[in-house]
């Protein structure tokens, strides 16, 4: 791809051939006799986004990342773009399946060569930002207007928007099967423990994973997070909370870990718990919504996540909140034509659409107060954890001791170790250079 960014580039040729001496600065695609030249580009610094578009000739080619599982979905959205835009362009649009979670990594290998519009998680929005993968947007206050705060807020660094907003579900939340656990013990995590054991059945819930063991410190006053640098982390897991010390969080969990009613599982897991009949009660998101209930039928149900008992206290369970965004590569040949499909993609019709294909809650703000969204249990479960939860924005050294952390309490800490030395360990873990 050839370089669009402002930032010069040592490995930017720039043609002597401008349209007018207006057009300074970033590069796209050339036109006309410039076209010739592998090399050349065109100088549109200056112009607008639609002024761009129309300075476009030729075939505007675009690669875009997306989840395999939104494949039909995307191609739908794709093709009616291709639809209404063709009297301006000739378009050749391919669509690659490319993991959200694993985006930024795909696009580091090679940003420019990599997609030109993409689909990502909100956590890696720091990353791809200060790697220059991604532009301010230029129509920005009509995104922030068009969506729901949280997700303008992740799609954000600062005040300045970098992407567009795409759903507002990449949470999670209580899935309880109403045959089993009544509304009254999805209330609190002992109750629901309470009720699949009653029934030699179980709970639920991914302790390998540090997104869902962060539901025990959340509310306790214990911290994690980013530093100054957007690298290394602050965390306090180890000490005192306003609401519980780490020690009592740890022996919470301990407690949990040995109850009959209580599994230790991932997503998979879960799933086939809940198809199997093991399975009553789980901590997920709506990913797993459609799954769930073709397995449970009437009696599928969700809600926030319940309370639980530490220190003989009830301290509400705490999440992370997460968004997708759509991104465009600020290396696109074709960039202010990717802008416009990004638009499209997130737009309120193509978001009510992903949800009815997808299941997906949708971060426009007209999408998400539609009567069908409004009568998601998954997504009426979501909206109310949402209290309780905040951004992860976590550096990479977090995961890794958390996991530790987790598995050992999980498993009833077969070795005695202490406690307190446990947690120290693990905070040193996540805080280190």
């Amino acid at each position: 791809m050839k370089t669009r960014n402002k930032k010069s580039k040592s490995y930017t040729i720039f043609l002597a051939l401008l349209l007018s001496a207006a057009l300074t600065g970033c590069a796209v695609a050339g036109n006309g006799a410039a076209a010739a030249d592998p090399n050349a580009v065109q100088e549109t610094d200056g112009l607008s986004l639609q002024q761009q578009r129309e300075a476009d000739s030729g075939t505007v080619e675009l690669t875009v990342w997306g989840a395999a599982e939104d494949e039909a979905l995307l191609r739908e959205i794709l093709e009616e773009f291709q639809d209404t835009y063709k009297g301006q362009a000739d378009f050749s649009i391919t669509f690659s399946p490319q993991s959200e979670s694993e985006c930024k990594d795909a696009l580091m290998n090679d940003l420019e060569g990599g997609a030109d519009v993409f689909a990502f998680a909100d956590d890696q929005l720091n990353t791809l930002v200060a790697a220059g993968a991604l532009e301010p947007v230029e129509n920005a206050e009509t995104i922030r207007a068009a969506n729901l705060e949280g997700a303008v807020e992740a799609a954000s660094v600062g005040d300045t928007l970098y992407a567009w907003p795409l759903t507002a579900d990449n949470g999670y939340f209580l899935y309880y099967n109403t045959q089993y656990v009544s509304p009254e013990d999805a209330r609190t995590l002992d109750g629901i423990l309470q009720a699949a054991a009653a029934h030699d059945k179980k709970f639920v819930m991914d302790w390998s994973s540090g997104w869902y063991t962060y539901a025990f410190f959340g509310n306790t006053g214990l911290t994690v997070g980013l530093n100054e640098d957007g690298i290394t982390n602050y965390c306090t897991w180890n000490g005192s909370g306003s609401r519980a010390d780490g020690i009592d969080v740890a022996r919470a969990m301990l407690r949990i870990a040995a109850h009959p009613g209580f599994s230790n599982g991932d997503d998979s897991a879960f799933i086939s718990g809940v198809q199997n009949g093991a399975a009553v009660a789980g901590i997920s998101g709506v990913w797993n919504a459609v799954a769930v209930q073709e397995a449970w039928g009437s009696h599928y149900a969700a809600a926030k996540l319940p309370t639980y008992t530490c220190d003989g206290s009830q301290i509400q369970m705490a999440s992370f909140s997460g968004y997708k965004l759509i991104g465009v590569n600020a290396y696109s040949p074709h960039y202010a034509w990717a802008c416009l499909l990004a638009e499209w993609i997130t737009n309120e019709a193509n978001q009510q659409r992903r949800f009815e294909m997808r299941g997906q809650g949708p971060s426009n703000i007209n999408a998400a107060g539609s009567e069908a969204v409004r009568n998601s249990p998954a997504i009426t479960a979501l909206i109310a954890q949402s209290e309780y939860s905040c951004l992860q924005r976590i550096g990479g050294n977090y995961w890794d001791p958390v996991t530790a952390f987790g598995l050992k309490m999980a498993a009833g800490n077969p070795d005695g170790e202490n406690l307190q030395e446990l947690l120290d360990t693990m905070v040193e873990g996540v805080t280190a250079p």
